[in-house]
């Protein structure tokens, strides 16, 4: 015989609550703005479970109700859609950073992660060990002037590298020289106490596929970052895999195929030797394409028409399209998603990526499944909001109420 405590009662009904709120919170997201007796019908939930959750979700400042779209003319009371609290009213918002190696992005992005601000910070001249005070303090700054009295739940911070998402720290991020370091505490201090989320960049970009973008990103996605570091992550059923110590992700060492580029592991042919910022950069000056090795600035001159800053960015597309034919054949997701520069910028690279990649790949015959990021340009100061705003959509009524000090229970 099993006899239920009071208290475990209690606790199964609060877990209740918060995941029915987590549902009518998504719902909204989805579909929004939409009549209550539509959430109902969308989620499953009971009507009167809808009622109770979209009253506590609109209390904290989440959901606002909509009259003025509320039909009429019908039998019975109208019905008064609810959405979620963004746009010209105000509503809660989310900083953002990207701790990059040339430089921070910041943001502050409302409940449907859309940038509602940005700003670009440079590193130059600031030495590794001081980044994240310098950083916070720019960053508060920012947020002070942009915020304009609208509820600020917190700050989303991502950075490269492997982070223990948990703890708080950047385990290691060998551009920088950090291990073990405390970025979310560091931050936090110099945020006046804020509120500090942290995860590593690739993980942050999936999830926010996930939260904001194309729907298959829901049922399985793999995520390829190539920047200054390159990282990937595995989601599958709207969670992204951390792994044991939060180290999954880690691809620079991959093998891409007819890559004979020289790694500081002492390999050849290893991913991050062969397509990072870094080794693109590199090549780049030593062609005599640009003075000096920045990602940007080949951007621009094949922008401009430099044919063989355009070769250069197709050699760089192809390498990662076999990189992602490897990703396709272990884990065949429903949808990759690379973040790469010049192919967020320029559908052209993203279709030599697609080519290498199905060319290769002996699962996938089908490139609309090889994606850049739903946010584009976007996408860092997005995805390091979505830190932040991924705890208040899977935990809504706990997560606003410790980050707004509302009471979870008035």
């Amino acid at each position: 015989m099993t006899t239920t405590t009071p208290h475990a009662s209690r606790m199964a009904g609060d877990g209740r609550r918060e995941a029915n709120a987590a549902t009518v919170l998504r719902t909204v997201l989805d579909h929004g703005p939409v009549a209550r007796s539509a959430v109902a019908r969308l989620s499953g939930l009971s009507p009167a479970a809808v009622s109770r959750q979209a009253t506590d979700l609109t209390r904290l400042g989440l959901l606002r109700e909509l009259p003025e779209l509320a039909g009429g003319g019908g039998v019975g009371r109208p019905q008064i859609p609810v959405d979620l609290h963004v746009g010209a009213s105000g509503g809660p918002v989310a900083g953002g950073v990207h701790l990059g190696v040339p430089g921070s992005t910041f943001a502050l992005v409302d409940l449907r992660g859309q940038v509602l601000a940005r700003h670009a910070h440079p590193h130059d001249g600031i030495a590794p060990d001081d980044l994240p005070g310098v950083v916070a303090r720019a960053l508060r700054a920012f947020l002070d002037a942009h915020t304009r009295g609208r509820p600020l739940l917190g700050v989303g911070a991502a950075v490269g590298g492997w982070v223990d998402p948990a703890a708080g720290v950047v385990v290691r991020h060998d551009a920088l020289g950090w291990r073990r370091r405390p970025l979310a505490a560091e931050l936090a201090r110099g945020l006046g106490g804020r509120a500090v989320r942290l995860d590593n960049h690739a993980r942050s970009i999936a999830q926010s596929e996930i939260l904001f973008g194309r729907p298959a990103a829901r049922r399985s996605l793999v995520h390829l970052f190539v920047g200054n570091v390159v990282d990937a992550a595995v989601g599958l059923a709207g969670v992204v895999h951390q792994g044991p110590g939060a180290a999954a992700g880690d691809v620079a060492h991959l093998p891409v195929p007819d890559s004979t580029a020289p790694c500081p592991c002492g390999r050849s042919g290893c991913l991050e030797a062969t397509a990072s910022n870094t080794a693109l950069g590199a090549t780049a000056v030593r062609r005599g394409i640009v003075p000096e090795p920045d990602t940007s600035l080949v951007v621009d001159a094949a922008a401009a028409g430099d044919r063989r800053a355009d070769r250069l960015l197709r050699e760089r597309a192809r390498a990662v399209g076999r990189a992602v034919a490897l990703l396709l054949d272990v884990l065949n997701p429903d949808l990759v998603v690379v973040t790469e520069q010049s192919s967020v910028l320029e559908p052209d690279y993203l279709e030599e990526i697609r080519g290498a990649a199905i060319d290769l790949s002996h699962v996938c015959d089908d490139p609309e499944r090889i994606v850049s990021p739903h946010a584009g340009p976007a996408t860092l100061p997005v995805a390091a909001g979505t830190v932040l705003l991924n705890s208040l959509f899977r935990r809504p009524l706990e997560t606003a109420a410790e980050l707004l000090a509302v009471p979870a229970d008035s």
